[in-house]
């Protein structure tokens, strides 16, 4: 039972965690390619991506994971497992998370849409928050 929760902790922190990864640029790319060009060339890359790329793949999964929640909740579905947790959480994860994804890669299209229109600051410029640093530095 434990390794069954310690999944379902793993899996929560994934996926709900992913949109705010995207947010704080801190997601993995192939900076080969990325790091060879100027930041109108990175931010057409990244609208470019999460248009053809990312938006699809999560929209897709949003969509596809609906209906298994939809029937593991009707049919409060439980876990095989000795103490049988529910299922439905777990399965309510995966369009959750894809659905904060898509919002926030929404966001970051608009962020760089604005930045090359020159209406906004270079979205992948890191700065520093005088709240957030450690104290004591």
């Amino acid at each position: 039972m434990c390794d069954v929760n310690q999944g379902l902790t793993f899996a929560a922190v994934f996926l709900l965690g992913a949109g705010y990864t995207l947010l704080r640029n801190e997601h993995v790319r192939i900076d080969i390619l990325n790091s060879r060009l100027g930041q109108r060339g990175r931010a057409w890359i990244d609208i470019l991506g999460g248009l053809f790329f990312l938006m699809p793949m999560a929209l897709l999964i949003m969509y596809l994971s609906w209906s298994g929640f939809i029937q593991s909740f009707r049919l409060n579905e439980m876990s095989s497992d000795a103490g049988g947790l529910l299922r439905w959480p777990a399965r309510l994860l995966i369009p959750v998370g894809f659905f904060l994804l898509s919002a926030q890669g929404i966001s970051e299209i608009i962020k760089r849409i604005a930045f090359l229109a020159g209406a906004g600051p270079d979205p992948t410029e890191k700065t520093v928050d005088p709240h957030t640093e450690h104290a004591g530095n």
